[in-house]
């Protein structure tokens, strides 16, 4: 197992509770389907301020806004790779342990950024193939 490959384990056997940023109700978007395989593992806590629900889960604007009392083990980002910045600060702020960027997403300076502040980041990885691999 490499270093990237354990990281993924790593994160997905410690985290109970994924924020997913840029998540959509369309179940054609792999931001759905991919979320909603997570969700038969984990809490997941959809993010996106168009949208008010999606899998049955209240949906914030931002990471932000999510109440103090739900801890976030990872946020799991389905965005383009110019526009994670503001998930990654606010992840950063948050003092979230892991950043998955999904399949695609690739922002080195975020990543460097969230790296500096004590955060773990994976890049260009489907989160629901990692889990597939290395279970929960």
């Amino acid at each position: 197992m490499n270093e990237t490959e354990a990281l993924e384990c790593e994160m997905l056997r410690r985290a109970k509770t994924i924020a997913v940023v840029g998540i959509s109700n369309k179940p054609d978007r792999s931001s759905f389907t991919v979320s909603q395989r997570m969700q038969r593992f984990y809490k997941i806590i959809p993010v996106n301020p168009s949208i008010t629900e999606v899998l049955g889960e209240r949906c914030y604007p931002s990471l932000s806004a999510i109440p103090d009392n739900i801890k976030i083990d990872i946020v799991n980002i389905f965005r383009r790779s110019d526009q994670v910045d503001s998930a990654v600060d606010e992840a950063i702020a948050l003092k979230v342990p892991y950043i998955w960027m999904q399949l695609g997403v690739v922002n080195e300076a975020a990543a460097k950024r969230a790296e500096a502040a004590g955060i773990k980041v994976i890049m260009d990885a489907c989160i629901a193939v990692s889990h597939a691999k290395y279970g929960s």
